[in-house]
């Protein structure tokens, strides 16, 4: 059986003119990077990197050693190739500059270094997630402002998923594809080309422990499907919640399903949980260009406007039918 590695698809992308030589070393870092975060994570105890860092990231929350661990190897990898302008992370309050005695590049990237860090002392899946985005031209260095691109303009977007398997899950654009990690070679193997939502699905992924925090919207649309072949659906449904976004979009992405992270009452005032620039936007693009559909509820996420590099908004996607009837009992409302 013939093998596609990741650098082969990304050579045949940039011959076919849907990424540039840049952006293929790029996401060839990345990938590079994913290897080592990897390695970290799966050595855990034996590495003594389990547990708390002992400080705050930018949103106040406590950090694991493995988030400051996988923000260095991001950062790191990334400063010297002469491919970036600039990259923001979502451990870090301020645009991340370039060294100066380094070269740069026209891209920037945003990345959320270990997504679903609360999982990581229990031995569940975590993962990585990351954008790419072209620098606005101008003679000075990139700002936050320059980071403050709709969706839709992403260059690139995926994620890594550290599981029993080491995936990497990217597009350009031109659909969805999934990497897997050959760890005696050391080579991300082309397995999952063309990954598709599915339209219809029975399962759906929300943490139900904020139910009585919920707008109306959606007690409506989990409490149809709770009721099961006895309520309005007239089919069973069956909830899955990792705590870990990667992992339960990775789910929706083999198999389809509905993700749902709504605003509600507890967190209103910051306008949702997830992060719309390193969390939403790359997610939203993946699920878009698999066939699915990602909405805040009252609009697209790819065309919400940021207008600060840490915003957080509702997310909701996955199968396209789904995600559209969320929608809908929205605009009813």
């Amino acid at each position: 059986m013939r093998r596609v590695s990741l650098t082969q698809f990304l050579i045949e992308q940039q011959r076919a003119g849907r990424i540039t030589a840049d952006l293929r070393l790029l996401l060839e870092v990345v990938a590079r990077a994913v290897k080592a975060i990897r390695v970290n994570v799966s050595r855990g105890a034996l590495a003594g990197v389990l547990g708390e860092a002992g400080t705050d990231n930018v949103q106040g929350e406590a950090q694991k050693k493995l988030d400051v661990i996988a923000n260095e190897i991001l950062l790191q990898a990334n400063e010297w190739g002469g491919h970036l302008a600039g990259m923001a992370s979502e451990e870090v309050e301020t645009v991340c500059q370039i060294p100066f005695d380094y070269p740069k590049g026209g891209y920037l990237l945003l990345f959320d270094p270990l997504d679903g860090s609360s999982n990581i002392d229990i031995n569940v899946s975590v993962g990585s997630i990351f954008s790419v985005l072209s620098n606005p031209p101008g003679p000075t260095e990139p700002s936050e402002e320059s980071f403050l691109q709709a969706g839709v303009l992403q260059k690139a977007a995926g994620y890594a998923l550290y599981g029993p398997s080491t995936m990497l899950v990217l597009t350009v654009g031109n659909g969805v594809h999934g990497f897997t990690l050959d760890t005696e070679m050391g080579s991300f193997i082309y397995t999952n080309p063309f990954m598709t939502v599915p339209v219809d699905t029975r399962e759906y992924a929300i943490n139900c422990s904020n139910a009585r925090f919920w707008e109306e919207p959606v007690k409506r649309y989990v409490g149809e499907l709770q009721e099961g072949r006895d309520g309005p659906r007239g089919e069973d449904f069956n909830m899955r919640w990792v705590a870990s976004m990667v992992a339960d979009v990775h789910r929706v992405l083999t198999r389809g399903g509905i993700f749902m992270y709504p605003v509600d009452e507890k967190i209103r005032a910051q306008g949702g949980k997830l992060r719309l620039m390193y969390e939403a936007n790359p997610m939203a693009l993946l699920v878009e260009q698999a066939g699915g559909a990602a909405s805040t509820g009252r609009e697209r996420i790819l065309e919400v406007q940021p207008v600060k590099l840490h915003q957080r908004v509702p997310v909701i996607l996955g199968s396209k039918h789904e995600v559209e009837r969320v929608v809908a009992y929205h605009a009813e409302a």
